[in-house]
């Protein structure tokens, strides 16, 4: 299958994964992890297994004495290896970077990660979407269920918006001081999120023998010296040119060794993905720890969220808004900020509106859940029942 067929595959499954309108659970740096870090990575699988693109992912020279298809397996499934520390120049004192003849005792950098690329790629993809998927079976799909007809184009009109917005008035009265554990769940997804794009780092660093820590700064480092003084470290870390020994007994019965110039095509590419990976995830890592720190700000300084509730959603006077954080805490701010990001604004207006004056009405709140109260939504006889109760 081409290139073109495979990334039209993914683009169509995100247009129908994405595009539909659904509620959101989480913050954009969140969706960063799960959606655009993912989609990259396991785009860039997709790149580097597609072979009309680059051709054959290694090509090796002998001296004739093995069959092409035979050293290539081989050299593919082993290693290759070329010489650190010592370029010279192209041409003249070397053949390519790193390709020389070896002294027996010099040390040689043996490259054995190519094969895996792809499979590192789409196991790094995977991780990447492992806390969201945490998050999304602990929210049980609350915040969809109550927002149901009060979010987007499904946005109902008259006595039925009436009717949703006095449901999910009672549900977070029922439910006031509830949602601690939902909002804990919520949190330690997001330390999830900060821990595994340092931790991907630190697997990239193994899995290319200790060079992506540094890889983007001396990407950056080469870019600045004079060309003809030099050395390229993708080139380096990604060699295209290498070597390779091929061992097999003659006619005789005498052990043979030939030697092999191997033409690894495929780091053109990785070494393009990783540099871009390299600053991605810095970025992403920056992103994500400011995140963990304004979570931590919200759960500890109550003065935050009455910032949010009169900045972003323009609810009220301050000493309305600040007599709404001191009867709510942390869980239940949480689900009044996911249920905002959903709602529009005037919709989300009326219901903080009514949730308030309810409050300051009421002198009973419940101690104690009951069965009916942990369900995200009442059954439609249970509300009923409720009602007439009020009444």
């Amino acid at each position: 299958m081409s290139v073109l067929a495979l990334v039209s595959a993914v683009a169509g499954f995100v247009k129908i994964r994405y595009l539909v309108e659904k509620a959101v659970i989480d913050n954009i740096i969140f969706r960063c992890h799960y959606r655009v870090t993912t989609a990259i990575l396991f785009l860039c699988c997709i790149l580097v297994t597609a072979n009309n693109l680059i051709g054959d992912p290694i090509s090796c020279i002998t001296d004739g004495g093995v069959p092409g298809h035979v050293i290539n397996t081989f050299c593919w499934i082993t290693y290759t290896f070329t010489l650190p520390g010592y370029n010279g120049r192209v041409g003249l004192d070397v053949a390519h970077p790193g390709v020389l003849n070896p002294e027996p005792d010099q040390e040689r950098r043996y490259h054995a990660y190519y094969q895996w690329v792809p499979f590192m790629l789409f196991f790094q993809g995977v991780l990447f979407y492992v806390p969201h998927w945490i998050w999304k079976n602990w929210e049980e799909g609350k915040v969809r269920h109550l927002t149901d007809g009060l979010r987007g184009a499904s946005l109902a009109i008259g006595r039925d918006k009436e009717a949703r917005l006095s449901r999910v008035i009672q549900y977070l009265i029922d439910t006031l001081h509830r949602h601690n554990v939902y909002a804990s769940g919520y949190y330690l997804c997001e330390i999830f999120n900060f821990i595994n794009v340092i931790g991907n780092m630190f697997l990239i660093d193994a899995f290319l023998g200790g060079a992506f820590m540094t890889y983007g700064t001396e990407v950056i480092k080469f870019s600045g010296q004079n060309q003809e003084q030099r050395t390229d470290p993708m080139v380096e870390i990604f060699p295209r040119v290498t070597k390779c020994t091929f061992h097999k007994y003659g006619p005789s019965g005498s052990l043979q060794t030939h030697d092999a110039l191997c033409i690894l095509a495929l780091n053109i590419l990785n070494e393009k993905i990783y540099i871009f990976l390299w600053f991605w995830f810095i970025l992403l890592a920056v992103a994500s720890g400011l995140a963990l720190v304004y979570s931590t700000a919200l759960v500890l300084l109550p003065s935050i969220r009455e910032t949010i509730l009169i900045r972003r959603f323009r609810f009220g006077s301050p000493a309305g808004v600040s007599a709404l954080i001191r009867k709510t805490q942390v869980g239940d701010f949480l689900l009044l900020h996911l249920l905002g990001q959903n709602m529009n604004l005037m919709v989300f207006g009326e219901l903080l509106d009514e949730l308030s004056r309810k409050l300051h009405l009421s002198n009973n709140l419940p101690t104690a859940p009951s069965t009916m109260e942990l369900s995200p939504i009442y059954p439609s006889a249970k509300l009923r029942m409720h009602k007439e109760t009020e009444a």
